[in-house]
């Protein structure tokens, strides 16, 4: 594997693992039934993230780059 493959598999599942702790932190706070279904259904927390988009437009942004950043590691 390259470097850089595996740096951007890396750097992307932690995006993505950052990005859900904090979804699942603001969730919960919102609502206890969505932290619940964050915790037991990661995918989702991030359809509470569409329907608040305006609370969590950086954390779907996150969410993003470390998808892409995997994208790119195993492209």
């Amino acid at each position: 594997m390259e470097p850089f493959t595996s740096l951007f598999i890396t750097f992307g599942a932690a995006c993505l693992l950052l990005s859900w702790v904090i979804l699942l932190i603001v969730s919960s706070k919102e609502d206890f039934t969505w932290g619940l279904c964050s915790v037991f259904l990661p995918p989702l927390s991030y359809a509470y993230c569409l329907l608040e988009f305006d609370k969590t437009k950086g954390i779907l942004g996150l969410a993003t780059i470390g998808w892409l950043l995997i994208w790119l590691g195993i492209g």
